[in-house]
C-alpha cells in the first residue's frame, strides 16, 4: 500500500506580483513580435484590408520592406510599452502634460511606422490616424509619461511639474 501524499501550499512561495507582471509584459511582447514576423508576408495584405488602403497591395515589395523595419522598431520597447503602461495600466501619470502635436514623426518609431506618411518638409501625417483601431495602438496613447516625450525628443509636449507654493501670512497693519 502506498503513502498518500498530500500537498500544502502555506509555506509555498509565490511570485510576487510585480514579477509576475513583468514576466507575462516580457513573454507577451516575445509572443507578438514572433507573430508579426510569422505573419510578415501577409502583412501588406492585411493592412489593406483593416484600414482600406489598397496601396500597401499595390506596392507590396515597398510595404513589406517598410513593414520590417516597422517591426524591428516596435521590438526596441514599444511593444513592452505597450503591454506594461497603457494594457497594465500604468499608475505614475504625471499631474499635466501639455502640448500639441508638431507632425514632426518623431513618436512614430522614430519616424520608421509604415504608416507615416511625409506631407512636406520635415512635416508627417499617419496613414491610419481616422481608423476606429488606431485607438487600440500605443500611438493613441502617446505621451502617457515624461519617459515617452524624452525617448522620442519630442518638441511639441512637455511635462508639467508641480511647484510647491509657499504662502506666509504677513501681518495685518493696525490703522
Amino acid at each position: 500500500m502506498q503513502p498518500q501524499t498530500s500537498v500544502s501550499l502555506k509555506n509555498t512561495e509565490f511570485p510576487e506580483t510585480a514579477a509576475l507582471k513583468r514576466y507575462l509584459v516580457r513573454a507577451g511582447t516575445l509572443t507578438l513580435i514572433g507573430c508579426m514576423y510569422l505573419v510578415l508576408p501577409l502583412s501588406p495584405l492585411l493592412a489593406s484590408v483593416v484600414f482600406f488602403r489598397r496601396k500597401y497591395v499595390v506596392h507590396y515589395w515597398g510595404t513589406l520592406k517598410k513593414m520590417l523595419i516597422h517591426i524591428q522598431a516596435l521590438s526596441e520597447g514599444p511593444v513592452h510599452h505597450y503591454l506594461q503602461d497603457v494594457v497594465g495600466r500604468q499608475t505614475s501619470v504625471p499631474a499635466e502634460i501639455r502640448g500639441s502635436c508638431t507632425q514632426c514623426g518623431n513618436c512614430c518609431l522614430d519616424k520608421r511606422c509604415v504608416f507615416l506618411e511625409k506631407t512636406a518638409d520635415d512635416k508627417y501625417l499617419c496613414g491610419i490616424y481616422h481608423s476606429p483601431l488606431r485607438r487600440f495602438s500605443n500611438c493613441g496613447s502617446f505621451p502617457l509619461s515624461a519617459h515617452d516625450i524624452e525617448r522620442y525628443d519630442c518638441p511639441g509636449y512637455e511635462v508639467v511639474r508641480e511647484v510647491p507654493i509657499h504662502w506666509v501670512p504677513r501681518p495685518v497693519a493696525a490703522e
